[in-house]
């Protein structure tokens, strides 16, 4: 197994599925909830994520091609999409494609299941989270690391669900300086990841624009 890939996948899931900042949505979302009905939603929320990402894993590249679409073309889209949810992580700001827009925050408080909507989709798995893992479940058939990839989502998820689970305890330890910081410092990684999306596609679509 590539451990190199697989911590690479784990890495780009965890910058921008951000757990540690988006712990405090969870909590102020499940307000009012007992906390077994929390620990509830938080399996609901992981379970959710697991099988919103092996869709996207395994029927990604075939949704593509029935739309007549390219993985380089969607990889670029990727890597803007991922910039710039990266920006608004590094300026302290949420993206709207992933914590949605002012109009559909307003619905979030009153959405009968948070666990699906909007926890799980879209400020989860978002258009950025989707991108990255058809563009790497691509490059994993592609090399060979199918193993690689499956750890790297199966650790990030495991540890989703970790976090999720604790978030009562960890909300009354953790400050919001800590994640403050954890937020830009994802937003430089994943900032560094788009770039890498950006770079690889263009590549592959103009092979002479390096040389």
């Amino acid at each position: 197994m590539d451990f190199a890939f697989a911590i690479k996948i784990f890495s780009a899931l965890f910058a921008i599925m951000n757990p540690i900042a988006n712990l405090p949505i969870f909590l102020s979302l499940t307000t009012g909830m007992t906390e077994g009905e929390q620990r509830r939603t938080a399996i609901l929320v992981t379970i959710t994520v697991a099988i919103g990402s092996l869709i996207s894993a395994v029927a990604g590249t075939a949704i593509l091609g029935f739309f007549g679409l390219d993985v380089n073309h969607f990889r670029l889209a990727g890597g803007l999409i991922v910039l710039l949810i990266a920006l608004n992580m590094l300026n302290g700001a949420d993206s709207p494609s992933h914590a949605g827009s002012p109009e559909e925050q307003k619905s979030f408080k009153s959405a009968s299941n948070v666990a699906f909507y909007p926890l799980s989709i879209p400020i989860l798995l978002g258009p950025g989270t989707i991108s990255a893992l058809v563009v790497y479940a691509h490059e994993a058939k592609a090399g060979g690391d199918v193993v690689a990839f499956s750890a790297g989502v199966i650790a990030f998820v495991a540890l989703l669900g970790a976090v999720l689970i604790s978030g009562p305890f960890i909300g009354r330890v953790v400050s919001p300086t800590i994640m403050t910081v954890t937020k830009r410092l994802m937003g430089m990684i994943l900032a560094a990841i788009a770039m890498e999306m950006l770079v690889a596609s263009l590549t592959a679509l103009f092979p002479g624009w390096a040389s």
